[in-house]
């Protein structure tokens, strides 16, 4: 057995000795979502230390545990705090809590984001449903030997971010009367912001945002065969579109100040997938 897939089964083992909750929807949450999982019904919690082999999140603002329950009528298992490349782990590691969930049973990943604005037209505070991805700048989660259990060897990406659940949350923005912009985004390593040239780059790639999680989650869970979607928070002007300094503050004050329009959104998405 490879050792990435026999540290995943280790992992699952460990969930289910702790529960047999079947979610139908996987969400993660991204900075200024930390607490939308503290407003859902809840049946059970599980921190990331109680899972042998599991990686834990050092970012500030970030908990560290699943959060098991209902949306609505809608079983889900929320991961309140995601692992990042940066903090050091191998991608294996990062990716991994996304394929736990798959193997929990989700068929569908939502996932959530604060991203930095590439396309000239966004401003701090907006919201941007994810359409496409480039992953150029971080190693693929799928280097390695296949793990065969899980997806083939070469998956197909033509629809990273299924264009069923793109429509339905334009359908619950346009009625919740929340602007939503749409675009691709471009995930580097981190975690030193990008520099103004970095972003002349991610422009002339053809991003509109620019972050440093989730794109690697999709890739993931596409290979697995989940319908996967995603929506930033806009949270500041990427380097050299803005003179402003950029720092972890702003990003985590702008994410706070959407964040009850973020978690309308989340609800209103999950309740409708």
């Amino acid at each position: 057995m490879n050792d990435i897939y026999r540290k995943l089964m280790t992992c699952l083992e460990s969930v289910r000795a702790k529960t047999d909750f079947k979610p139908e929807v996987a969400l993660i949450l991204g900075s200024g979502l930390g607490d939308y999982a503290d407003g859902i019904k809840i049946e059970q919690t599980i921190d990331y230390t109680e899972i042998e082999g599991f990686p834990t999140s050092t970012v500030a603002g970030h908990k560290g545990r699943f959060v098991l329950g209902y949306v609505q009528d809608v079983p889900v298992v929320i991961m309140q705090g995601r692992v990042h490349y940066y903090e050091g782990y191998p991608m294996s590691d990062v990716v991994l809590p996304t394929r736990l969930m798959g193997l929990m049973g989700a068929k569908k990943l939502v996932l959530t984001n604060a991203a930095g604005g590439v396309n000239t037209s966004f401003h701090p505070g907006c919201f941007m449903l994810l359409t496409d991805h480039i992953t150029t700048g971080i190693p693929s989660p799928l280097i390695g030997p296949n793990l065969d259990e899980l997806g083939p060897r070469f998956p197909d990406m033509s629809e990273v971010y299924s264009l069923r659940m793109r429509e339905i949350i334009k359908k619950e923005a346009e009625k919740l009367n929340i602007p939503l912009e749409e675009g691709v985004y471009v995930q580097l390593t981190g975690p030193a912001y990008e520099t103004p040239a970095e972003v002349r780059v991610c422009r002339v790639w053809g991003g509109d945002a620019v972050g440093m999680s989730t794109a690697c989650e999709a890739l993931a869970a596409r290979h697995m065969g989940l319908e996967v979607c995603g929506i930033s928070c806009i949270t500041n002007m990427a380097a050299g579109i803005s003179k402003q300094p950029l720092d972890h503050k702003e990003v985590q004050e702008t994410a706070d100040r959407v964040a009850v329009q973020f978690k309308q959104l989340v609800t209103a998405v999950v309740s409708n997938i």
